[in-house]
């Protein structure tokens, strides 16, 4: 026998019907917009007094629901149901149209606006519309700026609450996702299954103007960029349009002059981790990326990039005045400036003149005194992070510079070249 829940309290205002008096109390407060029960801490108002005691964990921090299977706490039951998922592997709710399994019926019904191409929320500032109320909610925070989730460790500031949780696992230096065919340990779980796509070489997504197949949904979009050339990120100071976000996001740290990175052994700050990372290399004299075909090893990819059209002599970018060719664009674009003979930047505190901009900034050390280049290994310090390189050599005893003719080695290039003249008989000095 099938019972069937009886709904005797009906709204006069919609068609909703519930089974008990007080929800639907509850529900006439949505018609009236009267929001009684009002957090202590901040401007927020609620319709029931257990949305206020859950919006109160934000506040307090207390995550009270833990799963037994691993480390992670939960502000709400529901979250951590959720979570229980995760261990379980079961996804009982199917999307109809496509073989894809989801945790929970919510996602199944957004997932299903991908297939009809329904946006059913629509900005009211702008002409965007959005598949589920929450994104139209997470964009509606891009045209008032606000961002109410702050960091309780540091000063930052995050538009979502997703944002803030990320940001806090890199004070904790948490990384609770690890990946089972190599030791690779992931903040997100999103990450790691991405990561996973490495071990399997399966590229999912693929363009549709050109061959090309991506491991990510969002790379795609990106990739799609480059068909269309179109830059949709504008910067509100300037002129400048980016493809992507992050890119508009570090040209903001020019005009507002923020390096919110700064190497933990010298004074230098950076606007991006990853030229943190690249400077600390400096520091440790450690050059993880090596040439195949000889001894060379280099800090940065691109470096090895570069040193890569030496061996095949490939010359691709000529001059339009002389014959010269180069290996590299900017190469020509410093030759240019010999036949036009220009020094456009010019030292405030001496007569002397400069073709390029880092031919000054090099210049102004020697007024400044500054060494900001520091051995890790001894008290000596450099005004260019070369010499701290080639510095660094003496301590590690490596000489990655040999000769062809002999079995000798030599730390400099400029040592390796003044040896090969003993081989041809030529005196280094007359």
């Amino acid at each position: 026998m099938i019972h069937t829940i009886e709904k005797t309290y009906s709204c006069s205002l919609c068609s909703n019907s519930f089974q008990y008096s007080f929800s639907l109390r509850r529900h006439m407060l949505i018609h009236t917009g009267e929001k009684q029960y009002s957090c202590t801490l901040c401007s927020k108002s609620f319709t029931c007094i257990t949305s206020m005691k859950k919006h109160m964990l934000i506040h307090t921090g207390e995550k009270p629901y833990s799963c037994s299977l691993c480390s992670n706490s939960f502000k709400y039951s529901s979250s951590l149901r959720r979570h229980m998922w995760i261990h379980t592997g079961e996804k009982q709710y199917s999307c109809t149209l496509c073989s894809k399994s989801f945790t929970e019926v919510r996602s199944v019904k957004e997932h299903m606006l991908i297939h009809t191409g329904e946006k059913p929320h629509s900005c009211s500032v702008c002409s965007k519309s959005f598949r589920s109320a929450s994104y139209m909610r997470k964009h509606l925070l891009i045209h008032t700026g606000e961002k109410p989730y702050s960091c309780s460790l540091c000063s930052k500031s995050f538009k979502h609450s997703t944002s803030l949780r990320r940001h806090m696992l890199i004070h904790t230096g948490k990384r609770p996702y690890t990946c089972s065919q190599c030791s690779k340990s992931f903040i997100y779980a999103s990450v790691m299954r991405e990561h996973m796509l490495i071990h399997t070489g399966k590229k999912p997504y693929s363009c549709t103007l050109c061959s090309k197949s991506f491991t990510r949904a969002r790379t795609v979009k990106k990739h799609m960029l480059i068909h269309t050339g179109e830059n949709p990120y504008s910067c509100s100071l300037c002129s400048k349009s980016f493809k992507y976000s992050p890119s508009l996001r570090r040209h903001m740290l020019i005009h507002t002059g923020e390096k919110p990175y700064s190497c933990t052994l010298c004074s230098k700050s950076f606007t991006e981790v990853k030229s943190v990372k690249e400077h600390m290399l400096i520091h440790t004299g450690e050059k993880p990326h090596s040439c195949s075909l000889c001894f060379k090893s280099f800090r940065l990819a691109s470096q090895l990039k570069q040193h890569m059209l030496i061996h095949p002599g490939e010359e691709p970018y000529s001059c339009s005045v002389c014959s010269k060719s180069f290996r590299y664009a900017p190469s020509l674009k410093k030759h240019m400036l010999t036949h036009t003979a220009e020094k456009s930047y010019s030292c405030s505190l001496c007569s002397k003149s400069f073709r390029y901009a880092s031919s000054l900034k090099k210049h102004m050390l020697i007024h400044t005194g500054e060494k900001s280049y520091s051995c890790s290994l001894c008290t000596k310090s450099f005004r260019y992070a070369c010499n701290l390189e080639k510095h660094m050599l003496i301590h590690t005893g490596e000489k990655p510079y040999s000769c062809s003719v002999c079995s000798k080695s030599f730390r400099y290039v400029s040592s390796l070249k003044k040896h090969m003249l003993t081989h041809i008989g030529e005196k280094t000095y007359s």
